[in-house]
């Protein structure tokens, strides 16, 4: 199975922050990548915009740079050139005058004209403002806005607001890039596209989900950043947010933008409140050779959380009673994203080795080794009875489809879908809000009551009060592992 490439309308893309890390890492290397694909068509433009005083010689090389770092030697070859000779470079200040009209001397009529917001969430209102005045953001035009999208529901309203001045809401594009992954579309064609687990998806026969996202990275140079926001502001409310609403959300009546999106609204809506005896925060102290968090967030009063684990519950006739088990953390065992479907026990077991039993397990693995596999119990070889064990049925993307490594990634397939103009992976700007609004009373509640966070070892799997939160319930964590 090799992936199919469908080249995109000719564009002109934007990016402000051109020179900041974001676009190093993950922008400029993805679209470089599209043009290898043969998916950019050769008219396309690719403009950077910052405030640095640059030639567009230099920032050529700044991007010939980001290429050798963040692309794999084997996809480096002589069609550099070609991708950098569709790059351009403005000088602009986003709070002033300066550059303003050069950008919109560089616009063209009858392209698809886009507009990353790769800078902080400040400065969001100033450009949609500017693009705006000076003319260089037409009705068609879109805008691709990063998290953070606010820091609670009031900062989120403002952002939305002064947006919606400028652009109209099928413009605005709220990029979250866990929703671009192969994997996590995957998961929507599993439900949706085969009868097979669609009438399973229920209460009736799924004991419960977890979700978890783990990385091995503490926060280290951006310590003072992240102290401002933690697990909950910088993950649970967008990440994990979206990937149970994936879980949780019923069939819409069409793959459509609106429709897709309108029933993860409902399943944000359907959220019931959080008791803080159903949330652990943690925070990792040091290690060996490496400090711990107060350290590395220069704040040795800090309160703020590095891991959250979180038992969720939805208020529908679907999810009545299932639990939701969501936790993410810094500096743990292994760096691994994964979404586990735990199935209940047959109603009556009629073999005598029920000691062997396992339960059938869906398991969505989002990174590493994107695919999924399922858990289920066969007779284990060899003469001498029924006895059980427990086998996965495997799907790697590496072994399923050729070519694996020239799969799009996250921000590779989001970029173009905001130039064919398909918001089906951005977030909408109710959704976001209400995203909030059950985020923000959780967050007001361990404030009210001073909480500390718990201190876990770094390299461990998280705080001892989070293995508790399962095993009251008779349930325990999936290991975390690569």
């Amino acid at each position: 199975m090799v992936s199919r490439v469908i080249p995109v309308d000719v564009f002109d893309l934007v990016i402000f922050g051109g020179t900041g890390d974001l676009a190093r890492r993950k922008i400029l290397p993805g679209l470089y990548r599209r043009f290898l694909a043969g998916q950019m068509p050769a008219e396309s433009r690719i403009i950077g915009a910052a405030r640095g005083e640059l030639s567009e010689a230099e920032y050529r090389e700044q991007v010939r740079a980001a290429i050798a770092e963040f692309v794999p030697k084997a996809r480096q070859d002589t069609a550099i050139e070609g991708f950098l000779s569709r790059l351009q470079y403005v000088a602009i200040d986003a709070t002033g005058t300066n550059g303003w009209a050069q950008l919109k001397g560089l616009m063209r009529e009858n392209v698809v004209r886009a507009f990353y917001f790769s800078v902080a969430p400040g400065l969001f209102g100033d450009i949609a403002q500017r693009l705006s005045e000076h003319g260089i953001a037409d009705a068609w035009s879109r805008i691709v806005v990063e998290k953070p999208f606010g820091r609670d529901l009031a900062s989120a309203r403002a952002l939305n607001a002064v947006l919606a001045r400028h652009f109209n809401e099928t413009q605005i594009y709220r990029i979250d890039h866990y929703l671009g992954k192969e994997t996590v579309q995957n998961l929507m064609a599993v439900r949706f596209a085969n009868i097979l687990f669609e009438p399973l998806w229920k209460a009736e026969y799924i004991d419960h989900v977890q979700i978890t996202v783990a990385e091995t990275v503490g926060v280290n140079g951006r310590g003072a950043y992240y102290d401002k926001s933690g697990a909950m502001r910088d993950m649970v409310q967008n990440h994990l947010m979206q990937l149970l609403c994936l879980i949780a959300m019923e069939p819409p009546y069409h793959f459509d933008p609106d429709a897709v999106r309108d029933e993860k609204l409902k399943v944000i809506r359907a959220l019931k409140p959080v008791p803080p005896e159903d949330i652990v925060r943690g925070q990792y102290g040091p290690g060996k050779d490496e400090p711990g968090y107060l350290v590395h967030a220069e704040n040795p009063a800090s309160r703020t959380e590095s891991y959250i684990a979180l038992k969720v519950q939805i208020s529908n006739w679907r999810w009545q009673g299932v639990p939701f088990y969501l936790r993410t953390g810094k500096r743990l065992r292994a760096r691994a994203s994964e979404i586990a479907i735990t199935f209940k026990q047959p109603p009556h077991a009629i073999f005598d080795d029920a000691s062997g039993w396992h339960e059938n397990v869906l398991v969505i693995r989002l990174q590493p080794n994107e695919g999924m596999n399922l858990m289920v119990m066969i007779k284990e070889p060899g003469p001498g009875g029924m006895r059980l064990m427990q086998v996965p049925l495997d799907m790697s993307f590496a072994d399923a489809i050729e070519d694996a490594e020239d799969v799009p990634d996250a921000y590779e397939r989001l970029i173009m879908d905001v130039i064919r103009g398909n918001q089906t992976l951005f977030m909408r700007g109710d959704e976001v809000e209400a995203a909030w609004a059950w985020t923000d009373p959780i967050i007001e509640g361990w404030e009210a009551r001073g909480d500390r966070p718990q201190v876990y070892d770094p390299g461990s799997s998280g705080p001892e009060d989070a293995l508790m939160l399962m095993h009251r319930d008779g349930r325990r964590w999936r290991e975390i592992r690569e």
